[in-house]
């Protein structure tokens, strides 16, 4: 199961507002229904409050979802959870392609 508590965060180095965007092109699961393996792409965009996530760790928790039995709809809502307890931010997108 993915642990989210890989995600490391850090101070956010501007009050000023300001936005973050991630991009994994290579995120992979499993399908729970057919056993074969889903390839897909992450785009998380937030706007830090007081921290922001560090990219090693935020790619290491993807990683960790790779032999995970999940459907795709259900993996972007755990991301998009486990970044918003992780981070806090004043707002977060997580989509999936």
């Amino acid at each position: 199961m993915p642990n989210e508590s890989l995600l490391e965060v850090f101070p956010s180095p501007s009050e000023n507002p300001f936005v973050v965007e991630h991009v994994n092109e290579e995120f992979t699961s499993v399908c729970p229904k057919t056993g074969h393996p889903d390839f897909g792409r992450v785009i998380v965009r937030y706007q830090p409050a007081a921290t922001c996530v560090e990219l090693k760790s935020l790619k290491l928790y993807f990683q960790s979802f790779r032999n995970e039995g999940i459907f795709y709809e259900t993996v972007t809502n755990r991301i998009r959870d486990d970044l918003a307890a992780a981070l806090c931010p004043s707002w977060l997108r997580v989509e999936t392609q």
